[in-house]
Protein backbone atom coordinates (compact mmCIF):
# COMPACT_ATOMS: atom_id res chain seq x y z
CA UNK A 1 0.00 0.00 0.00
CA UNK A 2 2.81 2.37 0.90
CA UNK A 3 4.57 1.83 -2.45
CA UNK A 4 1.41 2.75 -4.36
CA UNK A 5 1.06 5.95 -2.31
CA UNK A 6 4.68 6.84 -3.03
CA UNK A 7 4.13 6.29 -6.76
CA UNK A 8 1.02 8.46 -6.70
CA UNK A 9 2.90 11.14 -4.79
CA UNK A 10 5.74 11.08 -7.33
CA UNK A 11 3.27 11.32 -10.20
CA UNK A 12 1.49 14.27 -8.59
CA UNK A 13 4.77 16.08 -7.88
CA UNK A 14 5.88 15.49 -11.47
CA UNK A 15 2.63 16.87 -12.83
CA UNK A 16 2.80 19.88 -10.52
CA UNK A 17 6.37 20.61 -11.62
CA UNK A 18 5.31 20.49 -15.29
CA UNK A 19 2.35 22.78 -14.65
CA UNK A 20 4.35 25.28 -12.62
CA UNK A 21 7.27 25.34 -15.06
CA UNK A 22 4.96 25.80 -18.05
CA UNK A 23 3.14 28.63 -16.28
CA UNK A 24 6.24 30.41 -14.96
CA UNK A 25 8.72 29.91 -17.78
CA UNK A 26 9.71 32.48 -20.40
CA UNK A 27 7.77 30.44 -22.93
CA UNK A 28 4.46 30.89 -21.07
CA UNK A 29 1.92 32.86 -23.14
CA UNK A 30 1.25 35.47 -20.44
CA UNK A 31 5.00 36.09 -20.02
CA UNK A 32 5.46 36.51 -23.78
CA UNK A 33 2.49 38.91 -23.95
CA UNK A 34 3.89 40.98 -21.10
CA UNK A 35 7.37 41.18 -22.64
CA UNK A 36 5.88 42.37 -25.95
CA UNK A 37 4.13 45.27 -24.18
CA UNK A 38 6.71 46.23 -21.51
CA UNK A 39 9.88 48.05 -22.67
CA UNK A 40 11.55 47.61 -19.27
CA UNK A 41 11.06 43.83 -19.36
CA UNK A 42 12.17 43.73 -23.00
CA UNK A 43 15.46 45.29 -21.96
CA UNK A 44 15.90 42.84 -19.08
CA UNK A 45 14.91 39.88 -21.23
CA UNK A 46 17.44 40.89 -23.90
CA UNK A 47 20.08 41.20 -21.15
CA UNK A 48 19.30 37.66 -20.03
CA UNK A 49 19.71 36.54 -23.63
CA UNK A 50 23.10 38.27 -23.77
CA UNK A 51 24.18 36.49 -20.60
CA UNK A 52 23.12 33.12 -22.01
CA UNK A 53 24.97 33.89 -25.24
CA UNK A 54 28.07 34.95 -23.33
CA UNK A 55 27.99 31.77 -21.26
CA UNK A 56 27.69 29.61 -24.37
CA UNK A 57 30.64 31.46 -25.92
CA UNK A 58 32.68 30.87 -22.78
CA UNK A 59 32.17 27.15 -23.19
CA UNK A 60 33.21 27.17 -26.83
CA UNK A 61 36.37 29.33 -26.74
CA UNK A 62 39.49 29.49 -24.61
CA UNK A 63 39.49 32.59 -22.45
CA UNK A 64 41.76 34.87 -20.48
CA UNK A 65 41.89 34.92 -16.71
CA UNK A 66 40.18 38.32 -16.50
CA UNK A 67 37.19 37.11 -18.50
CA UNK A 68 35.32 36.26 -15.29
CA UNK A 69 35.82 39.81 -14.11
CA UNK A 70 34.54 41.20 -17.42
CA UNK A 71 31.51 38.90 -17.41
CA UNK A 72 30.69 39.84 -13.82
CA UNK A 73 30.85 43.55 -14.64
CA UNK A 74 28.52 43.13 -17.62
CA UNK A 75 26.11 41.01 -15.58
CA UNK A 76 26.08 43.39 -12.62
CA UNK A 77 25.30 46.28 -14.96
CA UNK A 78 22.04 44.57 -15.93
CA UNK A 79 20.86 44.29 -12.31
CA UNK A 80 18.76 46.77 -10.36
CA UNK A 81 20.62 49.79 -9.01
CA UNK A 82 20.26 48.72 -5.37
CA UNK A 83 21.77 45.32 -6.15
CA UNK A 84 24.61 46.86 -8.19
CA UNK A 85 25.67 48.97 -5.20
CA UNK A 86 25.74 46.03 -2.79
CA UNK A 87 29.21 45.24 -1.37
CA UNK A 88 29.10 41.66 -2.71
CA UNK A 89 28.49 43.01 -6.21
CA UNK A 90 31.56 45.21 -5.84
CA UNK A 91 33.62 42.15 -4.91
CA UNK A 92 32.38 40.36 -8.04
CA UNK A 93 33.55 43.23 -10.21
CA UNK A 94 37.16 42.54 -9.28
CA UNK A 95 36.92 38.74 -8.99
CA UNK A 96 39.35 36.63 -10.96
CA UNK A 97 39.45 32.87 -11.09
CA UNK A 98 42.29 31.12 -9.39
CA UNK A 99 44.17 29.06 -11.96
CA UNK A 100 44.44 25.40 -11.11
CA UNK A 101 47.69 23.60 -10.45
CA UNK A 102 47.87 22.39 -14.06
CA UNK A 103 47.57 25.94 -15.43
CA UNK A 104 50.19 27.21 -12.99
CA UNK A 105 52.67 24.49 -13.94
CA UNK A 106 52.03 24.44 -17.71
CA UNK A 107 54.97 26.78 -18.53
CA UNK A 108 57.24 24.36 -16.68
CA UNK A 109 55.96 21.14 -18.23
CA UNK A 110 59.09 20.55 -20.35
CA UNK A 111 61.41 21.08 -17.41
CA UNK A 112 59.26 18.91 -15.17
CA UNK A 113 59.22 16.10 -17.75
CA UNK A 114 63.02 16.24 -18.10
CA UNK A 115 63.47 16.23 -14.35
CA UNK A 116 61.11 13.28 -13.98
CA UNK A 117 63.01 11.38 -16.69
CA UNK A 118 66.34 12.02 -14.95
CA UNK A 119 64.94 10.86 -11.62
CA UNK A 120 63.56 7.72 -13.29
CA UNK A 121 66.96 6.94 -14.85
CA UNK A 122 68.72 7.47 -11.53
CA UNK A 123 66.18 5.27 -9.77
CA UNK A 124 66.58 2.50 -12.35
CA UNK A 125 70.37 2.72 -12.12
CA UNK A 126 70.19 2.55 -8.35
CA UNK A 127 68.02 -0.55 -8.57
CA UNK A 128 70.59 -2.22 -10.82
CA UNK A 129 68.36 -2.54 -13.85
CA UNK A 130 71.15 -1.55 -16.22
CA UNK A 131 73.58 -3.95 -14.54
CA UNK A 132 71.04 -6.73 -14.96
CA UNK A 133 70.75 -5.86 -18.65
CA UNK A 134 74.52 -6.22 -19.08
CA UNK A 135 74.44 -9.59 -17.33
CA UNK A 136 71.57 -10.66 -19.57
CA UNK A 137 73.52 -9.65 -22.69
CA UNK A 138 76.63 -11.52 -21.50
CA UNK A 139 74.61 -14.65 -20.72
CA UNK A 140 72.91 -14.43 -24.12
CA UNK A 141 76.27 -14.14 -25.87
CA UNK A 142 77.56 -17.20 -24.02
CA UNK A 143 74.44 -19.15 -24.99
CA UNK A 144 74.86 -18.26 -28.67
CA UNK A 145 78.59 -19.13 -28.56
CA UNK A 146 77.73 -22.48 -27.02
CA UNK A 147 75.10 -23.10 -29.72
CA UNK A 148 77.58 -22.38 -32.53
CA UNK A 149 80.25 -24.43 -30.84
CA UNK A 150 77.90 -27.39 -30.58
CA UNK A 151 76.42 -27.15 -34.10
CA UNK A 152 79.27 -25.76 -36.23
CA UNK A 153 82.41 -26.51 -34.32
CA UNK A 154 84.65 -24.67 -31.91
CA UNK A 155 87.11 -23.38 -34.51
CA UNK A 156 84.40 -21.53 -36.49
CA UNK A 157 82.71 -20.40 -33.28
CA UNK A 158 85.97 -18.94 -31.96
CA UNK A 159 86.54 -17.16 -35.27
CA UNK A 160 83.04 -15.58 -35.18
CA UNK A 161 83.12 -14.47 -31.55
CA UNK A 162 86.77 -13.58 -31.16
CA UNK A 163 86.34 -10.09 -32.62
Amino acid sequence: MKNKETTNCKDIRGRLNKIISSYLSFDAVWVQNHIVNCPRCQKRFSSIGKVHLALSLLKSRPHQLDLLKQANIQTIDTLAHSVRQHHKAQKLKIARPEPGLVEKLSPLKGSLANTAACIAILFLAKMGIFNSMENFQADSRKAIEHYYEKNVGSDISNEIFSS
